[in-house]
């Protein structure tokens, strides 16, 4: 057993369980103080009262739909659930934000009071000047103290404020990219093939049905010759995963509709059911597999594989897509649909022109701070969102340090100008649903429109 990795996994978890309950102890505290101003006895403890009730509620929800998965209340409680989401992440991000605030105050006074002395009256001069009461020499500088106030207020209530935006407008905006991507031995009736691609749906208490049949409509319209899902139908067992299907099988595309199964599947114990819906739903779940589909005349390999795994349960690292060297073929292009985009240093290596992966969601929530782009995917991926690619047939790094040294993200087709060898291409989906808390942040959800093209 790989006792760092253990180690460090239950250190992410306290850190994040730690901030969790600093963060609802500071806000109860928060709403103590300001009750405590109420002149009537029933109302300030009414309002404390029912801050806790509903806090327990929400958790005593979460842990049920944990612990049983499938119970009847789990399922009943989806407006519980997309509250605690909102609350949990917009506290947690408050109570970060109003502590950077009052840390960057302490460092204003520490600087201020380092500074104060060396402007000070040489004791010769100070009989000259007139006397100063000693309480105005602690009277703290009216100025600072509103700007202060006021950077506590607007920190405090910003993330609030972007998760009710989040949630109520920009988790719904559908947006549609369309991406040509030339792919080496691609033969010329294949050119301008449209593949159109959803991913991480995850119908759920955040992600109704209505939803997911826009998005399917939507894709629809794009009239795509083939159409992919690239995994995460659901988010946890209790989600129905049998509805999520019978929205995906109005996808149309004269080549069909092909899936894979994503890490909740898993988690959720439902690859076998998924690959059985979409067989009985005229789709095709592929799993380990490989088909050859014909188009104009000319054929491509259309490869997928369950969620790959980067570690085993024990921290060990272990190689991704072992097992598909045989399923690659030479004497066609090989188009892979992977969840996890980690797989694509491993799918270069083999050969394979092209992978389709999701899981990212793109971090959900992207900051642009002095013209670098900040998401949370950072910490497991290379792969966050968009076109990438990296030298076909090279050796896969061992580690991701090392792998982004020969991945370059693709922001223009002009680029592919620069590249004299030929190029393995991925593309991450920004996906559909959320995972966690129901919020996106300049990461707005998508339908993807690949076109290939000959280089």
């Amino acid at each position: 057993m790989n006792w760092g990795f253990l180690l460090l996994r239950i250190a992410i978890v306290l850190a994040i369980l730690t901030l969790l309950f600093f963060s609802q102890r500071f806000w109860y505290q928060a709403l103590w103080r300001v009750t405590s101003q109420w002149g009537r006895l029933p109302l300030r403890v009414g309002a404390r009262l029912a801050y806790v009730v509903l806090l327990l509620l929400v958790i005593v929800t979460i842990a049920q739909g944990l612990a049983f998965g499938r119970g009847g209340f789990a399922r009943q409680s989806s407006m519980i659930t997309v509250l605690a989401g909102l609350w949990f992440f917009s506290a947690l991000f408050a109570y970060l934000a109003v502590k950077i605030v009052h840390a960057l105050e302490r460092l204003w006074r520490w600087m201020h009071a380092s500074v104060a002395p060396r402007f000070a009256v040489p004791p010769k001069h100070s009989a000259a000047l007139p006397s100063i009461p000693a309480a105005a020499e602690v009277v703290a500088d009216p100025s600072r103290r509103y700007f202060f106030r006021a950077a506590t207020a607007a920190a405090g209530a910003a993330p609030f404020i972007g998760a009710m935006y989040g949630f109520a407008a920009e988790r719904l905006n559908y947006q549609v990219r369309r991406v040509e991507i030339p792919l080496p031995n691609l033969p010329a009736a294949l050119d301008g093939l449209k593949i159109v691609q959803i991913s991480d749906i995850h119908l759920s208490g955040y992600m109704s049905r209505a939803q997911v049949r826009r998005a399917v409509d939507m894709a629809n319209d794009l009239g795509a010759d083939l159409a992919v899902v690239t995994g995460d139908l659901i988010t946890g067992s209790g989600d129905p995963i049998a509805d999520c299907v019978e929205e995906v099988r109005r996808l149309y595309a004269p080549l069909g509709t092909w899936g894979c199964n994503g890490n909740h599947e898993i988690y959720a114990r439902a690859e076998d059911e998924a690959a059985y819906l979409y067989s009985q739903a005229g789709m095709k779940m592929l799993r380990h597999e490989n088909a050859q589909i014909q188009f104009k005349g000319a054929s491509f390999n259309l490869l997928g594989v369950d969620y790959q795994r980067e570690r085993t349960p024990r921290g060990q690292r272990q190689q991704t897509l072992s097992g598909v060297e045989p399923l690659v073929r030479r004497d066609m292009p090989n188009i892979l649909l992977s969840h996890n985009p980690n797989t694509f240093n491993r799918a270069a290596e083999l050969g394979i022109e092209l992978s389709l992966a999701g899981h990212t969601h793109g971090g959900q929530i992207q900051v642009e701070i002095l013209d670098h782009r900040l998401s949370p995917a950072r910490f497991i991926t290379d792969y966050i969102a968009g076109l990438y690619q990296r030298p076909l047939l090279a050796p896969a790094p061992n580690d991701r340090a090392a792998s982004g040294a020969s991945v370059t993200r693709v922001f223009s087709p002009l680029l592919f100008a620069s590249s004299s060898s030929p190029m393995a291409h991925i593309y991450v989906n920004r996906g559909l649903g959320t995972v966690g808390a129901p919020v996106r942040l300049g990461v707005p959800p998508e339908i993807s429109l690949i076109v290939l093209r000959t280089v």
